[in-house]
């Protein structure tokens, strides 16, 4: 088979032309020296494929696990019907992205990069946890017994919060809660999973406390909590 390398906007790109089989061991070499030269991200056109075997195909899951393991992704573009065959009959095309054209896969590299770093600014944003010295009031959700007890939040972020109280669930259950985010006006009321309790023989000196993670929290009410958390972060890092 013949390569030919070109680089656009992020990616390498590889024009392959002929046949994958027991003599494409290149393709693998190919890939694997983008990945560590070049980038992550490999882009196959696929136009000039003449045959893949099925060594041809131990060659093409060996490149894709190459990428894997160095993190990156590896999409193709203009794969002939005769290819998308085989890949169907081997389970490929449940792994490989593919794509009519070129400009098609370059753009799907990018919005991916996009959403990425979204979804990373969110949970690093959820992550945060600010030290605080507040009241929680909790009881079990689903008892009849409508007793609140208090507890003193150690801390806070926007999946959960930290408390210490001589009053402590076993993990699992679920807690109605009621947050004091003072000096925010109001409270907050949540419901909440106990995830994590402290072991007096271990963790003497956060004993007794509990950790609670919040249970289908809606949206507005973990926006409030995020805002919370990085408001009290910015002035912690002002003082």
């Amino acid at each position: 088979m013949k390569i030919n390398i070109r680089y656009k906007d992020t990616a390498v790109i590889l024009d392959l032309e002929g046949n994958i089989d027991i003599n494409s061991s290149e393709f693998v070499e190919t890939v694997g020296w983008a990945l560590i030269n070049k980038s992550k991200d490999i882009l196959c056109n696929c136009e000039g494929i003449n045959l893949i075997d099925y060594v041809g195909i131990s060659i093409i899951a060996v490149a894709y696990k190459n990428v894997l393991n160095h993190k990156g992704r590896l999409k193709l573009y203009a794969v002939p019907t005769h290819v998308q065959r085989l890949f169907s009959v081997v389970g490929l095309d449940r792994v490989f992205d593919y794509y009519e054209t070129e400009s098609e896969a370059l753009k799907s590299f990018a919005e991916e990069s996009i959403f990425s770093e979204i979804i990373d600014k969110q949970l690093r944003r959820r992550f945060k946890r600010v030290p605080l010295n507040g009241d929680i009031h909790y009881k079990q959700k689903f008892s009849p017994v409508n007793t609140f007890y208090t507890g003193k939040i150690i801390n806070l972020s926007a999946i959960g919060v930290f408390l210490i109280s001589d009053k402590l669930f076993s993990i699992g259950e679920i807690l109605s809660t009621k947050l004091h985010l003072l000096p925010e006006p109001g409270i907050v009321e949540i419901d909440a999973k106990v995830v994590w309790v402290a072991d007096q023989e271990i963790q003497p000196l956060e004993s007794p406390a509990m950790g609670l993670e919040f249970y289908n929290i809606e949206a507005h009410q973990q926006e409030r909590i995020i805002q919370f958390v990085e408001k009290n972060l910015a002035s912690t890092d002002i003082d």
